[in-house]
């Protein structure tokens, strides 16, 4: 009957073995838990080559310069820009930003490698006697110490700490996208709020024109009104413009100081603007950017590749959750020194060593896992929709800004012709009323139509630079990512 025992106990270990790895794969079920989102390609987003022509009149990105800004010609916009891009405590926390998740990818790197450790323990214990150890031990008081070295090696069969450390420079990369954009973002307000301040300069320059010629028309009714040829209404209706004109710089001049102070901040030194010459519009220069479709349009712009980079992050999240179903295997080891006594301690027959593997494999896990992967698929989702997002934006940035630039163009040649035709009119009604032919009511109608149209002048040149920001900062910027990415 004896040769049927082992059989006995080896079927029965067989049986509980089975049962065991069914179990096990039961525990480790990651089924049903997946990523719901897609990204969107550029045929769903109207970007086929057979529509770009009609939707979109784009530029091309590989002549916007990292630094755009500099073809506008103006030295004061570019060492503003330089000083922002240099002191600017919001694009210092971008850059801080990136260092923090470049530490994390060198964690994570670490992973990867052997990891070796020394303790030294020193302890004075007095030993029960009612316990395990017998006398003399049981009852004294005597001193313990060990000094070893500790090692272990995880072996990452199912790529755990890879796709852990893929994820961190997804992050990395995403994080030094986020900082080129807003390092970008940064000139582009620079510059905008630069431009802003000229258009105010020569909206000032109209009102005080405006000042001058309401000035020399008042004296004009005065000499007519001693002459008797006016009455004292068209002189009331000459003196009623100057404060109206003068209130209209004294606005000006409350914008211009405030649109200065902005741009002290964005360069980060109160005070900045205040040793410059106030810009003049007719002195910039115009960004010569040329017209083609580029089939990498958006990969161009470094808030697309941020929020590319974080769906590739969140990717391998996902990974690294599957990964933690899988067994956990390492090689330990140890070796060092273990005594009774401190003066035993470093003598050789205290000596003491081991090496061999260590497997960890969950079973019970109360859902924590499949939690865990649930709640990856979900930022993954998340990742991939703010992904989405952020492409329709800058698919509509581009196109506004398109727009916007041609609409501009024509607008101004239309406003060119007005202005003409309105400085005629005034001119002839001035003549008239000299000459007796015409009332002031009819110098004063022609007069409005001319501020008007010179205002609108001065507004469409500010906007036709601004549009060019918008556009360079819509094409990227001159933004690399390839040069920008950091490679595994």
């Amino acid at each position: 009957m004896s040769p049927a025992i082992p059989d006995r106990f080896g079927r029965r270990a067989l049986a509980t073995a089975t049962a065991a790895l069914v179990l096990l794969a039961g525990c480790a079920d990651m089924s049903g838990i997946s990523s719901q989102a897609h990204l969107r390609d550029a045929e769903s987003l109207g970007l086929g080559a057979d529509v770009a022509h009609d939707v979109i009149a784009q530029i091309d990105t590989n002549t916007v310069d990292p630094q755009w800004w500099l073809a506008f010609g103006d030295a004061q916009l570019n060492a503003l820009i330089d000083q922002a891009l240099k002191d600017s405590p919001n694009l210092q926390i971008a850059y801080a930003r990136v260092e923090r998740a470049q530490a994390a990818a060198g964690v994570a790197r670490s992973a990867d490698w052997p990891q070796i450790g020394a303790g030294l323990d020193l302890t004075r214990q007095k030993f029960s006697e009612n316990f395990i150890y017998p006398p003399p031990l049981g009852g004294s008081v005597r001193e313990m110490g060990t000094f070893q070295f500790n090692g272990s090696w995880e072996l990452d069969f199912f790529g755990k700490n890879r796709s852990a450390l893929e994820a961190a420079i997804g992050t990395v990369n995403a994080a030094q996208a986020e900082a080129s954009a807003s390092r970008i973002l940064l000139a582009t307000r620079v510059a905008r709020g630069y431009i802003q301040w000229a258009r105010l300069n020569g909206q000032q320059d109209v009102a005080r024109r405006m000042l001058a010629q309401r000035q020399d028309a008042l004296h004009l009714v005065r000499d007519r009104v001693s002459a008797g040829l006016d009455s004292m209404l068209e002189l009331r209706e000459s003196e009623a413009g100057l404060p109206e004109a003068r209130q209209r710089i004294e606005a000006l001049d409350e914008q211009i100081e405030q649109t200065r102070h902005a741009l002290d901040a964005l360069v980060g030194q109160p005070g900045a603007t205040q040793a410059l010459v106030p810009p003049k519009l007719d002195a910039f220069k115009a960004i010569p950017l040329q017209a083609s479709i580029p089939a990498d349009l958006l990969g161009h712009r470094a808030d697309v590749a941020a929020a590319r980079w974080r769906v590739e992050a969140a990717t391998q999240d996902v990974a690294n959750a599957k990964s933690q179903f899988y067994p956990n295997i390492n090689i330990a080891a140890f070796a060092g020194f273990q005594s009774l006594g401190f003066d035993q301690l470093f003598k050789s027959a205290s000596q003491q060593w081991g090496v061999g593997p260590a497997i960890r494999l969950p079973i019970f896990e109360g859902g924590r896992l499949r939690a865990n992967l649930h709640g990856k698929n979900a930022d993954l989702d998340a990742a991939i929709e703010s992904y989405n997002a952020t492409v329709l934006d800058a698919v509509r940035d581009v196109a506004d800004q398109v727009t916007a630039v041609q609409s501009i163009a024509r607008q101004q040649v239309q406003q060119r012709q007005g202005q003409a035709a309105a400085e005629g009119a005034y001119a002839i009604s001035l003549q008239r009323y000299r000459a007796g032919l015409g009332n002031y009511l009819n110098v004063l109608t022609a007069e409005t139509s001319v501020l008007a149209q010179r205002r609108e002048g001065v507004d469409l040149a500010a906007r036709a630079l601004d549009a060019q920001v918008g556009l360079a900062h819509a094409l990227g910027g001159g933004y690399d990512p390839e040069a920008a990415a950091l490679k595994p």
